[in-house]
């Protein structure tokens, strides 16, 4: 029974190595004797953890996994930078046209106060850009929060991404104050002289 008991306590004897001879390019086998210098470790173990590596990858997934994640992600940074991009040349276009087919053209006497007043607004309006870009909450994302409110089948021709981000969108008003429905805040908004 000692003997037995002996026979279990003793440590299995690890597998037998196999010797292989390789022949490697010059320029390999000297970088393969630096990094060896370096490691201070015996050859054969840089060897077979290289061989363990390429042979069996499932065990070592980080680099592939980590580049692939990063090129997902970077992919759907693009699809929504080309959807914003999308959205924001299509309402560019619509104010335009809606701007040149709407606004009269002004007679002689009223383009001196009309350059004034545009004057006065463009400074109100890049004063508001700033506001908004100091914030992190932008127009757009209120603009589609409101559409997901009070229409929310307009969502559906946009596409389900963007309507699961409007509607997981925190509420409340942006530091520029509490805008209005028509986009304007009251702060933007002068009396009239």
């Amino acid at each position: 029974m000692n003997t037995e008991a002996q026979r279990v306590r003793r440590p299995k004897p690890p597998p037998p190595k196999k010797r292989y001879s390789v022949l490697l390019p010059q320029e390999l086998a000297e970088r393969f004797e630096r990094v060896a210098g370096l490691r201070q470790g015996s050859k054969s173990a840089i060897v077979e953890e290289a061989l363990d590596r390429r042979l069996y990858p499932e065990k070592y997934p980080m680099v592939g996994d980590a580049l692939l994640r990063r090129l997902d992600e970077q992919s759907r940074a693009i699809a929504t930078l080309k959807r914003d991009t999308v959205i924001i040349a299509e309402m560019i276009s619509l104010f335009v046209r809606y701007y040149l087919t709407i606004t009269p053209p002004l007679g002689q006497r009223e383009q001196q106060p009309a350059r004034a007043l545009g004057k006065e607004r463009f400074q109100v309006f890049v004063a508001q850009i700033g506001r908004r870009l100091a914030s992190d909450r932008r127009l757009v994302s209120e603009v589609l929060e409101s559409i997901a409110t009070h229409s929310p089948d307009l969502l559906a021709t946009i596409g389900n991404d963007v309507a699961q981000k409007v509607r997981q969108a925190p509420a409340g008003g942006s530091a520029a104050g509490n805008p209005r429905a028509n986009g304007h805040s009251p702060a933007m908004e002068k009396p009239d002289a």
